[in-house]
């Protein structure tokens, strides 16, 4: 059989796929934001999201002004309404909570003790502060959206990214991320049968398509077109999908970042599961962040789209091939080796020995034990410890 028949052969009757969630990494990145967007943040393709958020730029503009030269009024009919007048400007704007902060935070305030007082005493404390500003020059970003308001205050040499760019660069290789190309929202794990669906209609409740009024965030995969990296132990394929996800800020709430991976399932939560071969990279909004946005992101997008899964899938081979370890002492030694101890090492082999039901021997062996070890570590930064030593196995092997 060729490999495009073997892999339409493990389908199941609702055209699903087997799939070994045991292992790899669990990421929870995406279920968070999962959980955390009301239903006004969720959009249900790639072109609903990017005409919102090109709107919202469409009636944004940017100015740097001197922050000495910014007035601060207070409501005299509502106690609670403050808004500010730049330089050059007719109309007042009505800072929202976000941009409040930034400014509360240029100046060295507390954004939310200033947050409970009257809108005059709050006035009184911003207009003192944006007069001693010791940063001579800020950079606003104000909408007229039916109302006048300050979206951003940033240092002037801020380098803005709009999330409609963002948006642009991701429909550049996925279309409208329901299906059109290869490239869409993902199905959804059974967890009853094991068995991944990538044919899941794109709801509020399954979309993973966000925005809100400080950050944009999407997450696709590549499904319906499953990878095969070896031989489980009961002679079943072992099936990986690639996919990614990406976010920004074009308020200052977040870097711009994306992140790359070939993973086994999602699940109804949003959660990764068996995640391998994580890379990510970030931009933070400097000056030059719009050069590195068009000459490193969103090329590294568009390579990742196109690339074939050759090399991850001989390194996962080779990896599976490489015995490093045949007896109990050569187990212990391979792992003291890199860094683990006497209790990591024990730990790592009986859970190799539980998950798989054979002692570990070669460098997939190891790595598969030491991410299902590392995704019951409570603390990030002992889980990153122990994902990092993993993959630096694999990429060992695999260069």
């Amino acid at each position: 059989m060729s490999k495009v028949e073997v892999l339409d052969a493990v389908r199941d009757g609702s055209g699903g796929y087997k799939v070994d969630i045991g292992r790899g990494q669990r990421i929870g990145r995406v279920s968070s934001e999962w959980f955390s967007r009301p239903d006004d943040e969720r959009y249900l393709s790639l072109s609903d999201l990017f005409a919102s958020v090109q709107t919202r730029s469409q009636h944004s503009r940017t100015r740097t002004v001197d922050s000495a030269a910014v007035r601060v009024e207070a409501s005299r009919d509502n106690a609670e309404r403050l808004s500010l007048v730049l330089p050059g400007a007719t109309d007042p704007l009505a800072p929202t909570h976000w941009s409040f902060g930034q400014i509360a935070g240029l100046i060295g305030a507390p954004a939310t003790y200033l947050r409970q007082l009257p809108a005059s005493l709050a006035g009184i404390n911003l207009q003192y502060g944006l007069a001693s500003h010791r940063a001579e020059q800020i950079k606003a970003l104000e909408t007229d959206n039916g109302r006048m308001e300050l979206r951003a205050v940033t240092g002037p040499d801020y380098g803005r990214i709009y999330d409609h760019e963002l948006v642009a660069a991701v429909q550049c290789i996925a279309g409208n991320g329901t299906g059109d190309t290869r490239w869409k929202v993902p199905g959804v794990l059974d967890w009853s049968t094991g068995i991944y669906n990538p044919s899941v209609d794109v709801t509020k409740h399954t979309t993973t398509l966000y925005a809100s009024d400080r950050d944009v965030f999407l997450f696709l995969v590549d499904d319906l077109n499953p990878i095969e990296a070896g031989r489980l132990s009961d002679g079943s394929p072992d099936l990986y999908f690639r996919g990614f996800y990406c976010w920004n800020s074009e308020v200052g709430a977040k870097t711009l970042g994306m992140a790359s991976f070939y993973l086994r399932a999602v699940c109804q939560n949003r959660n990764l599961w068996g995640v391998e071969d994580f890379e990510e990279i970030t931009i933070r909004h400097s000056k030059y962040a719009a050069s590195r946005f068009a000459h490193e992101a969103a090329p590294a997008l568009r390579r990742f789209a196109d690339s074939s899964p050759a090399p991850f899938v001989n390194g996962i081979r080779a990896a599976r091939e490489r015995i490093v370890a045949r007896s109990d002492d050569e187990r212990a030694d391979f792992l003291r080796k890199r860094g683990f101890s006497k209790a990591e090492s024990t730990k790592i082999i009986e859970t190799v020995i539980g998950e798989e039901g054979r002692k570990p021997e070669s460098v997939f062996d190891f790595v598969q034990g030491i991410t299902a070890v590392a995704r019951d570590k409570t603390h990030q930064d002992a889980r990153l410890d122990l994902e990092a030593k993993a993959k630096k196995l694999l990429d060992r092997v695999a260069s």
